[in-house]
């Protein structure tokens, strides 16, 4: 699908590559997450959290990313603000509960607090 043999390469070149070729947004998510558009844009969010490392997680930051763009946001814009908010939420279960027996479903009531922490933020 990505056309490589391993995801351990150049994370940033697949998403690069693979975005130019679907003519989509990317996001490649590993223990950083990769955010590429078909024009060539690339960011990355590097701060690896083993908590949001356990099934569904991703399916989390699609939903995210989905209810974004519902609201008006670009692919890009809505995938960079959901990564965001994916990783405030995954600090913040991390501190409640630890690195173990987080499940998906773990992100969910804190995803409006981590867009709250944004807000404050953003003032």
């Amino acid at each position: 699908l990505l056309g490589c043999e391993r995801l351990d390469d150049d994370l940033g070149r697949i998403a690069r590559d693979s975005a130019a070729r679907w003519g989509q947004v990317v996001v490649l998510k590993s223990s950083t997450v990769w955010i590429a558009d078909p024009s060539g844009r690339c960011l990355v969010h590097d701060q690896p959290n083993a908590a949001l490392a356990t099934a569904g997680t991703g399916d989390v930051l699609a939903g995210a990313i989905t209810g974004l763009i519902a609201q008006g946001l670009d692919g890009f814009d809505a995938a960079t603000l959901a990564v965001w908010l994916h990783r405030a939420a995954g600090r913040m279960v991390r501190q409640a509960l630890g690195d173990a027996g987080v499940l998906a479903s773990d992100l969910l009531p804190v995803l409006p607090l981590a867009m709250k922490d944004l807000k404050k933020i953003a003032r």
